[in-house]
């Protein structure tokens, strides 16, 4: 009789041993399944919610994004997207009207917004831009939030797209930036007489401002539900954007266009239903 309550002693002992931590593992997993399956239904209705990006899906989907970008000529022949392109095309046109007459007074008072240009320097402001989707990567992988890691991935491909169609632009418009125009000079007439490079000498439109305002409206379109998120996301990128003219990095008119480009290239590409 002893030995075989020693016996059974030894064999509940040992499975407590074999079982517990197989428990104790299994009930992990299904806490995070069910918090997976949570989050996916709370962000069902994200705009791109749906989408899961991952680094061996990034080239095909950038490929995808640059094709419905490229062919959207198309859809305007549709009479598709007609009433916001018109109204791109129409604030565009009327900045550049008026840039000649705004930029005096922000070269007239650059002095003045000396410490605040500081702040904004373009290789600071390229880190920020960069930094935070690079942030919500390392978190996103820290906190096994795969949702946060498909937003991270979104934001740098929505980058991408953007600075595609920024950079051809500038290629071709090789616009004069106002800090290349002398002291004493004209801001008529600065399209097509411009640096040759689109990376340094043109100026329309502007990188900073389509770059910025792609990631900001992942950020903001994956988070809506949380109120916050799109007013810090919108007014981190208008802050940016708004201080390429206050360093004379940009005309108003490429700032706003770089904008436009960078929300709706994001909006109605990148985070586009597949």
């Amino acid at each position: 009789g002893r030995g075989r309550s020693s016996f059974s002693s030894f064999a509940r002992a040992c499975l407590a041993r074999c079982i517990a931590p197989a428990l104790k593992t299994g009930t992990a997993v299904f806490r995070r399944v069910r918090h997976e399956v949570a989050r996916a239904a709370r962000h069902a209705n994200d705009p791109g919610g749906e989408r899961k990006p991952t680094w061996r899906s990034l080239p095909k989907d950038f490929l995808h994004d640059q094709k419905i970008i490229w062919t959207f000529p198309g859809q305007l022949a549709k009479g598709r997207y007609l009433l916001p392109t018109i109204a791109i095309a129409g604030g565009t046109a009327g900045l550049i009207l008026a840039d000649p007459h705004a930029m005096p007074y922000f070269r007239s008072h650059a002095r003045n917004l000396d410490d605040i240009n500081d702040v904004f320097d373009s290789s600071i402001t390229t880190a920020e831009v960069v930094a935070l989707p690079a942030t919500l990567l390392v978190a996103g992988y820290a906190r096994h939030d795969s949702y946060q890691v498909s937003t991270a991935l979104l934001a740098g491909e929505a980058y991408a797209d953007s600075a595609v169609v920024d950079l051809a632009m500038k290629a071709i418009t090789r616009r004069k930036r106002p800090n290349d125009v002398v002291a004493s000079g004209s801001f008529n007439d600065t399209f097509f007489s411009g640096g040759k490079s689109p990376f340094k000498g043109s100026s329309f439109p502007s990188g900073h401002a389509a770059g910025v305002f792609s990631v900001a409206t992942v950020v903001a379109s994956r988070y809506h539900n949380h109120r916050w998120v799109p007013w810090v996301s919108y007014g981190f990128a208008a802050a940016i954007s708004c201080s390429r003219i206050t360093t004379l990095a940009h005309f108003p008119s490429d700032v706003f266009l770089g904008a436009a480009l960078g929300y709706t290239i994001t909006r109605y590409g990148t985070l586009a239903p597949r």
